[in-house]
């Protein structure tokens, strides 16, 4: 990452969506708890609730964009700040959380 343009702290569900569409490399990072991703969640995505992601800083990649999600945007902003704060500069927020993805993205994914 060190070679990429900075990412800005947040990117919309439309571009998450579009990086996957034209196979943009990425990754992922759910920090929702169990219960919430067995009621909706995206494919090929990287789950560790937000509690353990210090103890698991190591497990995540850090050679492309790491998007991070939650529920609205609000947890997954705070790991995103908490992140960059760890030198993890590719870490940027999905704003408005798996629930924008749905209502601007993928209807299919249940809202809750």
């Amino acid at each position: 990452m060190a070679d990429a343009a900075p990412l800005p702290f947040e990117i919309t569900p439309e571009t998450l969506a579009a990086w996957r569409e034209a196979g943009q490399a990425h990754a992922v990072l759910d920090v929702r708890e169990p219960w919430e991703l067995a009621i909706a969640s995206l494919p090929d995505v990287l789950a560790v609730p937000m509690a353990e992601i210090p103890a698991r800083l190591e497990e995540l990649p850090r050679d492309r964009p790491l998007v991070v999600l939650c529920h609205h945007g609000g947890r997954s902003a705070r790991v995103t700040a908490w992140l960059r704060a760890q030198g993890i500069g590719g870490a940027t927020n999905l704003g408005g959380g798996i629930d924008a993805w749905s209502r601007l993205v993928d209807a299919s994914v249940p809202t809750y």
